[in-house]
């Protein structure tokens, strides 16, 4: 036994009301919420006596519990920075110059993809896809999306979360959700009196 980790009573009661909404014997369906817990609490990765708590705790063998680290992006085996930048370079984003944003975002930090800041605030990494095309390109810390970002704007960013201060998330050119930009080409007046799209 590693040893080590422990859910703290605060966190246990987190997991469990997880746990609780599956019925017996199906204790493990709550594994991901459970992993997020833990890795929370743990400074954001999975050490090996986080995995084995969690393993205990839902009667699973730790090499399960390796198996959906290892495969889902947000979950960690190894240390990383306080705050994960993860800059989408799938097509979409990368059509609207993410490329530009990876290169300023390295700039910044000082770091390649993959590296963590020295100061271990930061871990820069390249992510497929954060669904949100629309306002591209995209950026994810934490667990918020910056969107319509120019290098500009991702370095104002990183300097307001190196001071503590992170800005609000969503637009950062002001657009409301994920509405087209100017004005609106369509859907935008009712139908004639009586049609489906009458309405408040």
């Amino acid at each position: 036994m590693s040893g080590g980790f422990a859910l703290t009573p605060e966190n246990r009661a987190k997991a469990e009301a997880f746990v609780a909404r599956y019925p017996e014997g199906r204790q493990s369906s709550a594994v991901l919420a459970v992993l997020d817990i833990a890795q929370r609490q743990n400074g954001g990765w999975l050490s090996p006596a986080a995995v084995e708590h969690v393993a205990r705790m839902l009667d699973m063998a730790e090499i399960r519990i390796y198996e959906i680290v290892s495969f889902y992006e947000m979950l960690h085996a190894q240390p990383v920075g306080e705050h994960m930048v993860r800059v989408c370079t799938t097509t979409p984003c990368m059509l609207r110059g993410s490329t530009d944003i990876l290169e300023a975002c390295k700039g910044e930090l000082g770091v390649e993809i993959g590296g963590t800041t020295a100061d271990g605030k930061f871990t820069l990494t390249e992510f497929e896809c954060l669904g949100a095309c629309v306002n591209a390109p995209i950026v994810w810390i934490g667990d918020d999306y910056y969107e319509d970002l120019d290098p500009e704007r991702i370095v104002a960013i990183l300097k307001a979360f190196r001071a503590g201060e992170p800005p609000e998330p969503g637009s950062q050119i002001g657009r409301r959700g994920s509405a087209p930009l100017g004005e609106w080409t369509s859907l935008n007046e009712f139908a004639p009196s009586g049609g489906a799209g009458e309405g408040g």
